[in-house]
């Protein structure tokens, strides 16, 4: 298998893709849920870091010169994806996070890790972008920092919805920031890789699942 499909298989048996009816923020019904609060083991952790990897290596082998973990979820993921780009392709990529609170004791500052520097290239390493709020928080809160550029945005999931507009989140913040976004699979993957296809002897997208994935970007899918 390649690592996208590895990577959904590995989504599934973690039970962060699920399936059913769930509600999203923006009060869409959506047949499919990716729940990233499910990874929860060390074993997990250092895989998921894999496929970042292999993504990032895959489509930016080289021109940047740190990657960042917007607080909180896109920490764990930063340290994943840097420790695996060194152990599997001997890059040893710096990365830092942001506080949610600003510290005025001890060493003080606003970034924790590597400190950026004016003319770095950035690299903002998350998990699902659903309006782009924490990406955009991300890019201001930088303005108060360093003057760096951000090169690349790095998302598990593409779930291919519009967004404000008639595109998607992520066309949203290329037009506006002109930053590269790569996910390690979109949806339209998923449901090529699952549909009819068993994961330990499982099927979790049968012809009816399908049909309401369809039925959703329909409705919800960009333009």
């Amino acid at each position: 298998m390649t690592y996208k499909e590895e990577f959904i298989a590995f989504m599934v048996r973690a039970g962060v893709l699920v399936f059913g009816s769930f509600v999203t923020k923006s009060g869409r019904r959506t047949p499919y849920f990716i729940n990233t609060g499910n990874y929860k083991t060390g074993a997990q952790a250092a895989r998921l870091g894999d496929y970042y990897a292999a993504c990032i290596q895959e489509n930016l082998p080289g021109g940047i010169d740190c990657l960042f973990g917007p607080a909180y979820k896109g920490i764990p993921l930063a340290v994943a994806a840097a420790s695996s780009l060194y152990r599997n392709y001997g890059r040893d990529l710096p990365y830092c996070f942001n506080r949610k609170e600003i510290k005025n004791h001890g060493e003080g500052g606003a970034v924790v890790g590597y400190q950026p520097q004016d003319g770095d290239r950035i690299a903002i390493v998350e998990d699902v972008v659903t309006a782009g709020t924490a990406v955009r928080e991300s890019i201001e809160f930088f303005r108060s920092v360093a003057r760096v550029n951000f090169k690349a945005l790095i998302v598990s999931v593409d779930r291919m919805e519009r967004g404000s507009g008639a595109c998607t989140t992520l066309d949203e913040l290329r037009r506006e920031y002109g930053i590269s976004v790569y996910p390690i699979v979109t949806v339209r993957e998923i449901i090529s890789f699952l549909h009819n296809r068993p994961v330990d002897g499982k099927v979790y997208i049968d012809d009816t699942i399908k049909a309401n994935m369809e039925a959703y970007l329909a409705a919800y899918g960009a333009n």
